[in-house]
């Protein structure tokens, strides 16, 4: 798949986002006040920026508003209703803090759950797909959920449950890396499959289906050599988990607790950059690009 910046941006900068309401409106800090506004601004500047990034990918963001009508079918709807739905009771509760120094703990844990359920259903719309093998898994909404977690377990400075949580997540990165090397052999779809002429015998590509390229190409067919895959993903798991870890578990301080960050989202970038690259969509059978 084409890693378009945008999506990219959407997804590593919005689970955050949605991270770190998830542990406000457990309570895992409880500020109020001018602090309680600087939390809660942090935390909004990631959810809603990304949300907001994830339009640039869009032909028409203008047409955005009625990707809500598709609740019963389309993730991407149910998505955008529990972002929305989130928000807006997360702003309540934030409210609470901000102006009254009062903690509405049934909200925050309403807040909490619509945190989850944002992430799950932004993980569902690429885990559903078929015609991507890699990522119709349960390993991609475990690690949407992790990281997000995790990630906001990093900016609210819960330190051991970061520690534990990207020790998790760096796990089941490597599991669905590895075994998601294999899926697209797996399923069973080849050039045969894609083509509809199996029956005659094996297939090869002889010439392209047309001349240039298209939209599908375009967006659907990225290919990554495996060399630089690999390297990717050590920079990926060493900056997004291992530096983070041990920077944490040095003697605190502000300067290193700002690298923690800075290195964390480097590595989810890299991350999310090879989570579209390298997702082998099966329609490059069809122009013998897999």
């Amino acid at each position: 798949m084409h890693p378009a910046p945008s999506v990219i941006v959407f997804t590593v900068f919005s689970g955050i986002g949605f991270g770190m309401l998830f542990w406000l409106g457990l309570g895992a800090i409880v500020p109020t006040g001018f602090g309680a506004f600087i939390w809660f601004a942090i935390a909004y500047l990631f959810a809603v920026g990304g949300l907001l990034a994830s339009t640039f990918h869009l032909g028409h963001p203008e047409r955005a508003v009625k990707a809500f009508s598709q609740w019963k079918t389309s993730w991407l709807s149910r998505e955008g209703i529990c972002a929305v739905a989130t928000l807006f009771i997360m702003a309540i509760y934030g409210a609470g803090l901000v102006f009254a120094g009062t903690r509405l703990g049934l909200l925050g844990f309403l807040g909490a759950v619509g945190s989850l359920g944002t992430v799950f259903t932004t993980a569902m719309i690429y885990a559903q797909l078929k015609t991507v093998p890699r990522w119709k898994h349960w390993t991609t909404p475990a690690l949407f959920l992790t990281l997000s977690i995790g990630g906001g377990a990093l900016m609210t400075g819960q330190i051991w449950l970061t520690i534990i949580l990207f020790l998790i997540a760096g796990g089941l990165q490597f599991y669905a890396w590895t075994s998601g090397d294999t899926r697209l052999a797996a399923s069973g779809t080849n050039m045969e499959t894609a083509t509809g002429l199996g029956h005659i015998g094996k297939v090869r590509a002889f010439e392209p289906p047309h001349t240039g390229t298209n939209y599908l190409m375009r967006e659907f067919i990225h290919e990554v050599g495996r060399k630089h895959a690999q390297q990717l993903r050590i920079l990926a798991l060493g900056l997004g988990f291992v530096v983070p870890v041990i920077l944490l578990l040095l003697p605190f301080s502000h300067l290193l607790a700002v690298l923690a960050v800075l290195s964390h989202l480097t590595g989810m970038l890299a991350l999310r950059w090879l989570f579209f690259a390298q997702a082998e969509h099966v329609v490059g059978l069809y122009y013998g690009k897999r």
